[in-house]
């Protein structure tokens, strides 16, 4: 199966993507030509709009892997992980210095973390790690998959944060596919050994955070694991 002829060609210079991000911005670009424009080729424009056919939307590619990237034809394995890097790198950014969000609460972290979370289909575990005034330093998917006590392993969920080296301490969050925010004793197992692991390392962690369909609880409000 191949696409038909491709759309680049017949395009003015002035229309191709790469050529309208350089002189007019990424900002006015829309979602087909930033697509295009990162995974080139002679059928870009073709393979842009099969991705979002298949994937909705920005928070659909979000949360595709590099294997189910790869799957969209005239994509391949190379081109899929650059793209797969692209939407990586584009969640980690982060404004430098005093400009960083800062968390003071646990609905600062849920404003955080409610839209790349949100509309996930299966239970995943992310990181948020922070600065000593509470700074967001980076925030980082760990695990995909249920959240259990027998899988979660503390030294992957600080790897991160040792790295950075200027983090204080984390926040930990996972969500429920279910909409059910309420943590499960499973999730104050793990709460446990992750902030028993912080204490060793010198990495408080400040909250363990259970997002469901619009709502959310704190283990740290409710005591739970610490």
């Amino acid at each position: 199966m191949k696409y038909p002829s491709p759309t680049l060609h017949l395009l003015p210079l002035h229309e191709r993507p790469v050529y309208r991000v350089a002189e007019a911005g990424a900002s006015a670009c829309n979602l087909v030509e930033l697509l295009a424009a990162i995974t080139g080729g002679p059928q870009q424009i073709e393979i842009a709009y099969a991705l979002l056919g298949r994937f909705g939307d920005a928070a659909g590619l979000g949360r595709a892997s590099v294997h189910e990237l790869k799957q969209v034809l005239g994509l391949g394995p190379a081109r899929a992980a650059r793209l797969k890097a692209a939407l990586e790198l584009g969640q980690r950014l982060s404004p430098p210095g005093e400009d960083r969000p800062q968390v003071r609460s646990p609905a600062d972290a849920v404003q955080l973390l409610m839209p790349k979370m949100r509309l996930l289909e299966q239970e995943e575990l992310w990181v948020v790690n922070l600065d000593a005034r509470n700074r967001v330093l980076g925030v980082e998917q760990i695990y995909r998959g249920n959240v259990n006590e027998t899988k979660v392993r503390p030294c992957e969920v600080f790897r991160s944060a040792i790295r950075a080296g200027t983090a204080a301490a984390i926040i930990v969050a996972h969500n429920h596919p279910s909409g059910d925010s309420s943590p499960s004793p499973e999730d104050v197992a793990v709460n446990r050994v992750l902030v028993q692991s912080g204490e060793l390392l010198g990495i408080e962690v400040l909250d363990h955070i259970v997002l469901g369909n619009g709502r959310f609880a704190s283990m740290r409000e409710r005591g739970l694991g610490f």
